[in-house]
């Protein structure tokens, strides 16, 4: 009996997990670029680490906030969060290219992690494009 009251408790506890909501593509892409990166971050050396690494960490996450600000709103105020992705993007690319460059990040991860931003940037690309096409059919 006492088996059974902790094992209710338990499950109450710890509720299975649900499935996850559809995201966005573009989020999607940008979640699993975030992911390599964050396998790469953990083994950088520690004298990027902590400076270049974290930033890198940083940018990432303000893209991930940026897109998902973006699928929300309307107009105007869209493109701004799109703008503001892309250009958090082009500056990762450079940031990246530098820890590559100074060998904290060998030519496989960096390679890896390129084409996956590469793609990110002709999503949002593209996205903004298309906005910029809405924007001036409704005016």
């Amino acid at each position: 009996m006492l088996e059974n009251t902790l094992h209710n408790q338990k499950t109450t506890l710890n509720p299975p997990p649900r499935r996850p909501q559809q995201i966005l593509p573009l989020l999607q892409k940008t979640k699993e670029a975030y992911l390599l990166w964050y396998n790469f971050y953990l083994i950088i050396p520690k004298t990027h680490r902590y400076s270049l690494g974290q930033k890198i960490d940083t940018f990432f996450t303000e893209i991930i906030e940026a897109v998902a600000a973006a699928s929300f709103i309307m107009g105007e105020d869209k493109i701004k969060f799109i703008r503001l992705a892309i250009k958090k993007v082009d500056t990762l690319k450079i940031f990246l290219m530098i820890l590559w460059e100074t060998k904290s990040l060998d030519d496989k991860k960096y390679i890896s992690l390129s084409l996956k931003i590469d793609e990110i940037g002709k999503m949002l690309n593209g996205w903004h494009g298309q906005q910029q096409k809405q924007n001036s059919l409704t005016k």
